[in-house]
């Protein structure tokens, strides 16, 4: 039972995270390493952390769609793009060694915390410089490239479909949050589809942990809609920030 509240209090806080910039994963995937039994599959533990994340994902851009106007142009086909590479990039993490991404995803996080530190206005306005033919593009390539890489590795995902969202099409960081939600429903939805069919989903935790994550991740989207911009790009820094920490960390200590 305490194993249970445990992981139902990550679970929040990871939705809560998640739902605002991304990231909730650095939160939940550790705890359940950390709590479950250390002889289960990594894949069976990737799988729990896959369905609940999803749920969150997904509450969230139905929260964002009620009161914050999605830039469909950008999110369906890069969500479209993003569910079939993802796809693939789950299939390919059994080939290669995710391990190998590290310094360059490490590298390209510390240049956009940067970034979006030094420039001080950068996504507080809303205000799209790309015609709808270039967003549909922009759209899809994100999601192809991101998509493949949430399946394959994911740290940072959404964090650099916030970025490339904001830097490309001129959105602020609360439409490119809204935007990312949606791709990374679709990201998320073939993992899940992937790990429930190779039975790699402990259900008895999942469903409990999920109505947590869906209660953050509903708390989480109502702040930054209440609190707007400058709360989510403060926010950003941070989560972006941990990342950074984390993969410095597992390169110092590799297992």
């Amino acid at each position: 039972m305490l194993q249970l509240l445990l992981l139902c209090g990550f679970a929040f806080l990871a939705g809560f995270i998640d739902s605002v910039v991304g990231g909730g994963g650095l939160i939940q995937l550790p705890a359940l390493l950390l709590i479950l039994p250390s002889s289960l599959p990594f894949a069976t533990v990737s799988g729990t952390n896959k369905s609940v994340g999803f749920t969150g994902t997904l509450s969230a851009a139905g929260n964002y769609a009620r009161h914050v106007r999605i830039e469909w142009r950008v999110a369906l086909p890069g969500a479209a793009m993003g569910f079939v590479f993802s796809a693939l990039g789950s299939r390919t993490v059994s080939h290669l060694d995710p391990a190998l991404l590290r310094p360059m995803v490490l590298g390209m996080l510390v240049a956009v915390a940067i970034y979006t530190f030094a420039r001080k206005d950068f996504g507080s306005l809303h205000a799209p410089k790309l015609n709808h033919r270039q967003q549909f593009w922009i759209g899809a390539l994100a999601g192809a490239v991101l998509g493949f890489y949430d399946g394959f590795f994911g740290p940072g995902t959404g964090s650099f479909l916030i970025f490339i969202f904001i830097g490309v099409c001129g959105f602020d960081f609360l439409s490119a949050s809204a935007a990312a939600k949606v791709i990374n429903s679709a990201t998320n939805l073939a993992s899940v589809i992937y790990f429930a069919a190779t039975g790699h989903i402990l259900y008895h935790l999942a469903v409990p942990m999920a109505a947590c994550n869906v209660l953050g991740s509903f708390a989480g989207t109502r702040l930054a809609i209440l609190r707007g911009s400058r709360f989510v790009r403060i926010l950003f820094l941070i989560v972006v920030s941990a990342i950074i920490c984390k993969l410095a960390y597992d390169m110092a200590h590799p297992r």
